[in-house]
This record gives structure tokens, sequence and C-alpha cells, in this order.
């Protein structure tokens, strides 16, 4: 079993910063994958961005240049910088892993309004 325990989410204004956390505990795999969905209301949940344990991260189109993935292994967390937010940004956001099986995590909010 894998434990994922997100935090950072919250309010901001547009054009504003936030930084997610996930920090991951329980059976790790020595090779996973780790990333950030999000899901607004009404739509499907996509990728925002990925991060491999070789440290290969790829990012959703709306988000390059944005956002930032990164990941601490001696902490087993993963973060998400998020820069310059759009309303269209707000959603609750999830993060993912995966090796032999899939986790997610709870959700944490991101809501950019002015």
């Amino acid at each position: 079993q894998v434990q994922l325990v997100e935090s950072g989410g919250g309010l901001v204004q547009p054009g504003g910063s936030l930084r997610l956390s996930c920090a991951a505990s329980g059976s790790l795999s020595s090779m996973y994958l780790m990333a950030w969905y999000r899901q607004a209301p009404g739509k499907q949940r996509e990728s925002v961005a990925t991060i491999s344990t070789g440290g290969t991260t790829s990012y959703a189109s709306s988000v390059k240049g944005r956002f930032t993935i990164s990941r601490d292994s001696a902490k087993n967390t993963v973060y998400l910088q998020m820069n310059s937010l759009r309303p269209d940004d707000t959603a609750v956001y999830y993060c993912f892993y995966t090796a032999s099986r899939t986790y997610w995590g709870q959700g944490t909010q991101v809501t950019v309004s002015s």
C-alpha cells in the first residue's frame, strides 16, 4: 500500500502563485511515476504534470512555462510550483503514483479568483 498526502491548496488571485506538496509513504517501488492531475467542475480529470524516478518531466500544454513539477527523493515528496495562475486553473488537484499499482491522493482545492 502507498499513501499520498497532499497539501498547499487554497485561494489565490489571478497572477499569483501556489506550491502543492504530495508526500508519499508506504511500500514505495524503486521505480515509479508520480504526477499531478486536476479536475474542474463539470470536466474530466486531466494530467497536469508528471515526473519519473529518473527526473524526466512532462507538462500539459495549458500549464507549460507556468507550472514546475519537482521531487525531493529523500523525503519521497513531489511538488507542483504554480505561477501566473489563471481562473481556469481552478480545480481540485490530485497527486498520482503508479508503479505496479496506482494510487491517488485525496485532492486539494485550488481556487483562482479575484
